[in-house]
């Protein structure tokens, strides 16, 4: 079993450079499948989460080229074959293969989706919009078939404000026809950045990054080239990292707009951050200051972010709230983070936390992907040597990231134990 082990109390230090976004490239993937001909995408994250899609285009007959954070993806030999299991339980955003795969085939079959368990997550508002658009969906044996002799352009109103259900839709509506109209819709930065792939390769899509999103269908898709976005979730993940332990950090390739909900938040808190062009400067912190935080869709403060900045709540004086309206059982990083001796108490759809209380390192499991970055920024407070376990989470959304930290002067190493080492429940 990999683990990572981290030495706190080290003054981390320098430019420490944010990668392509994950939740744009989970996406921007399966799109590439509506395209006749060649589609390169730049700037992709180096994660589990993309290897697990390329696997997956591999599977239904694509050629895949992917180095150095450039794919190149020929999908003009891609056939509609079942997805029933295997790379599919692999990660939650194997669900945009449906989307991609019946716009463009008209029939796909899909395991349902794995990912990190953050409770009830339904896909039913996915399904609402296939249906929408001529699409009969049903669920046999634990996959997911989906089947249209045509698909029509209809306007689909979402019940709740989904990403995921949002970029379906848009994959599966380009190629239908006549016009679709999604209202309700996401605006994270994430669709705008399908939305632009998509349009690049001839699609017609208008109002992404609004509540209204408008497609006409085109006949046919071309490939094209795109440089994915940077990833907002992995800058504030550092900027909250910064704040926790840093002593004068700089967050290269971000966009502040894009996190603008933590921004206010840790200047609230009494950071300083300052906004460049393309970074974000963020100096020693001495003092911090207890504040109360409410997870909203975008462009409020992100669901991605909690679990990170609750570590960041431990180093602060007073007491706060975290509540998290998206997913309410987002909190398995408060029961480890009180084995560092953290304040914490998780009740129903919040967390309260005290402090300051200073961490101590010891031994921790990641039981998802943004809880194990909070994790590692507990370990970088904490004194002593923290080990953390159920890696595998992390390395699904930061790429490189020991190689990153170890730039700024933290010391992390990865390491393989025996199973009989592994914490209990």
């Amino acid at each position: 079993m990999d683990v990572y082990k981290i030495k706190g109390g080290k003054p981390l230090q320098g430019t420490i450079k944010v990668s392509g976004a994950k939740n744009s490239a989970v996406a921007l993937i399966p799109a590439s499948i509506l395209a006749d001909s060649p589609v390169t995408i730049e700037g992709l994250p180096e994660i589990s989460d993309v290897l697990t899609l390329q696997a997956l285009l591999e599977d239904i007959g694509g050629k895949v080229e992917f180095s150095d954070g450039k794919m190149t993806i020929d999908p003009s030999e891609m056939i509609a074959m079942p997805l029933p299991n295997g790379n599919v339980k692999k990660l939650r955003a194997s669900y945009y293969m449906m989307g991609a795969m019946l716009g463009r085939f008209k029939h796909a079959v899909i395991g349902l989706p794995g990912g990190c368990h953050l409770g009830p997550r339904p896909i039913d508002q996915h399904i609402k919009g296939f249906e929408a658009l001529g699409a009969k969906v049903t669920n046999e044996h634990g996959a997911i078939y989906l089947r249209a002799d045509e698909l029509k352009g209809a306007k689909v109103y979402l019940d709740v404000v989904s990403v995921g259900a949002t970029i379906n839709i848009m994959l599966a509506a380009v190629l239908a026809t006549g016009q679709t109209i999604i209202e309700n819709a996401a605006k994270e930065p994430e669709i705008i950045d399908v939305a632009t792939l998509l349009t690049n390769m001839g699609a017609n899509i208008k109002g992404a990054g609004t509540n209204v999103i408008r497609i006409d269908g085109v006949k046919k898709l071309h490939g094209t080239k795109h440089t994915i976005i940077p990833d907002r979730i992995e800058a504030g993940t550092f900027m909250i990292m910064a704040a926790a332990a840093g002593n004068g950090i700089t967050i290269d390739n971000v966009i502040p707009f894009h996190v603008e909900a933590l921004t206010a938040k840790l200047r609230e808190m009494g950071v300083e951050v300052e906004e460049r062009e393309e970074q974000i400067f963020i100096p020693k912190t001495k003092n911090l200051m207890a504040v109360d935080v409410k997870t909203l869709v975008y462009p409020g403060f992100p669901t991605d972010l909690q679990q990170p900045f609750s570590v960041l709540l431990t180093q602060a004086t007073g007491s706060a709230v975290i509540s998290d309206t998206i997913y309410s059982a987002r909190f398995k990083q408060i029961d480890e983070l009180r084995r560092m001796n953290a304040d914490g108490k998780v009740e129903g759809s919040s967390v309260l936390l005290s402090g300051p209380t200073p961490l101590e390192s010891a031994t921790v499991r990641a039981s998802d992907l943004r809880a194990g970055a909070a994790l590692v920024i507990a370990g970088l407070i904490a004194e002593g040597e923290t080990e953390i376990q159920e890696i595998i989470h992390i390395e699904r959304g930061y790429s490189n990231l020991i190689e990153k930290l170890k730039g700024i002067g933290a010391d992390i190493r990865k390491e393989t134990i025996s199973e009989k080492a592994s914490i209990s429940e």
